[in-house]
């Protein structure tokens, strides 16, 4: 079994914005025709919006946790228990302001570097042995304080290039469950 964590804020007030890549990369997954997803639904006992497929003998879960970003943890923690998974059995996917727009990276048992959603999984698991996918988004020239910047809408100028993420951030996390971490580390890092 494998849990795909999508990081972001709930609510339209957010839907569009940097920090929200995590969620929007886990919402453009849950459409891959060959996994078959359902619908996302509220789970209020996880504090988010689940959605599951059988692949194989294996079943994958995606989460949006519905509590904001800071409070993840609790989201990825209660799912962690209820299923009974390890942290290398969890993939968290998460906006970082350190890699340039249109990169991502895939990192195991590596520390928050700052993002607060990501301490809270780390905090709530005991453990940071869990594999992120991590979308870039650094602004070129940006004089708005990285608190207001993860905030603001995506800017039209800028739109191309994370779709263009959101796909390579799908293909990672396919190449993952199809092929195994060194083969997807190996292919998009």
């Amino acid at each position: 079994m494998k849990l795909i964590i999508g990081l972001g804020n709930p609510g339209k007030t957010y839907e569009q914005t940097w920090h929200n890549l995590g969620f929007l990369a886990v919402k453009k997954f849950q459409l891959l025709p060959e996994y078959d997803f359902g619908n996302f639904r509220s789970q209020k006992k996880f504090l988010a919006q689940i959605s599951e497929s059988q692949a194989g003998e294996d079943k994958i879960i995606l989460a949006l946790p519905q509590t904001f970003m800071n409070l993840s943890g609790q989201t990825a923690g209660s799912l962690a228990k209820f299923y009974r998974l390890s942290p290398n059995d969890i993939i968290v996917v998460n906006d970082d302001i350190d890699l340039p727009l249109s990169k991502i990276r895939i990192s195991v048992n590596a520390t928050a570097g700052g993002h607060k959603g990501v301490q809270s999984i780390i905090d709530h698991l005991g453990s940071k042995n869990f594999t992120r996918f991590r979308i870039g988004m650094k602004p070129s020239n940006s004089l708005v304080p990285t608190e207001k910047f993860v905030l603001q809408k995506i800017d039209k100028s800028s739109k191309l290039l994370v779709e263009q993420s959101l796909d390579q951030t799908c293909q990672a996390i396919k190449t993952y469950l199809d092929q195994g971490l060194a083969a997807a580390m190996n292919r998009f890092n």
